[in-house]
């Protein structure tokens, strides 16, 4: 998925930088605002909860998909 920037000047969507999509595509643009619809207390505790996930990854506390897969069969024998 291509992600486009454009504000709003004067009642039209102006695009903020170049794209690379070829001449003629058709996109469909959504607000950013609202789009997920996530009140301000959802969002803050997941951009907390990315935040914590990017330092576990910088600071090596991460295990492999095949070795908690392997730990949870081991737990439900």
């Amino acid at each position: 998925m291509v992600a486009i920037k454009a504000t709003v000047e004067n009642g039209r969507l102006v695009l903020d930088e170049p794209t690379s999509l070829p001449e003629g595509t058709v996109v469909e643009l959504v607000p950013n605002e609202g789009w997920d619809a996530l009140e301000p207390a959802d969002r803050r505790l997941l951009h907390e909860a990315l935040d914590a996930s990017e330092q576990d990854v910088e600071t090596g506390r991460v295990r492999s998909a095949d070795a908690l897969v392997a730990e949870l069969r081991a737990s439900a024998k």
